[in-house]
């Protein structure tokens, strides 16, 4: 019996979102899985940058993304990427290269992952695509909470860079666990347009609705 069997049996998989009894291969239960909010393919541009997420960053997209991005869990990993890649709309995916939103050093050492370097290694995977880890956060390391939605677009501006002697794909699809204001993803983007890339849009799990 496989490890990961072994301990489901011990200490049944609990929903990421409600804390209820989940199936060993989903992160959430079925209660909060029909409680999902899907969005259509419509395309949203924050601060410039076309995006397209699958769901509404509300209710149990909230746990799945916490799942990811603090315990580091893989089924909730495994369930984002497969919703990307199977729910995004003609021409979202498929050329071009996954670039990771970069997490600033001091965050990635507390943390040991970047949660959208995995996303995009999950995407790529099941897309037949490549990643091009390329971009990294220099300067001081800020929290975003508690800032206003202008202090947020603000924020992420000159802290994202291209890493030395990396090649920046022409084609550039951005990807990130969730996006609020979008103020990160434009600060991504004009790095790599200045770097040479010459489209640039975005993927991510979850957005804010609205935006």
């Amino acid at each position: 019996m496989a490890l990961r069997q072994l301990i489901g049996l011990i200490a049944p998989p609990l929903c990421a979102a409600c804390g209820a009894g989940a199936g060993s291969l989903e992160p959430l239960c079925a209660h909060c899985r029909r409680e999902l909010r899907w969005l259509d393919a419509a395309v949203v541009a924050p601060s410039g940058v076309p995006l397209w997420a699958p769901v509404a960053y509300e209710g149990p997209a909230r746990g799945l993304v916490r799942a990811l991005k603090f315990r580091g869990a893989a089924r909730a990993e495994e369930t984002m990427a497969a919703q990307i890649a199977a729910n995004a709309p003609p021409g979202t995916l498929g050329r071009g290269h996954l670039v990771p939103v970069p997490l600033h050093p001091r965050r990635l050492r507390v943390r040991g992952f970047n949660q959208a370097e995995r996303l995009a290694a999950g995407v790529a995977a099941r897309a037949g695509m490549d990643v091009a880890d390329c971009l990294e956060r220099t300067g001081p390391s800020a929290t975003q909470v508690g800032r206003d939605r202008s202090e947020r677009l603000v924020a992420p501006h000159g802290t994202v860079r291209v890493r030395p002697a990396a090649g920046v794909p022409r084609r550039a699809i951005l990807v990130d666990d969730v996006v609020t204001t979008g103020g990160t993803l434009a600060a991504c983007a004009a790095a790599l347009l200045e770097a040479g890339a010459t489209d640039v849009t975005a993927i991510a799990y979850a957005r804010t609705p609205g935006r």
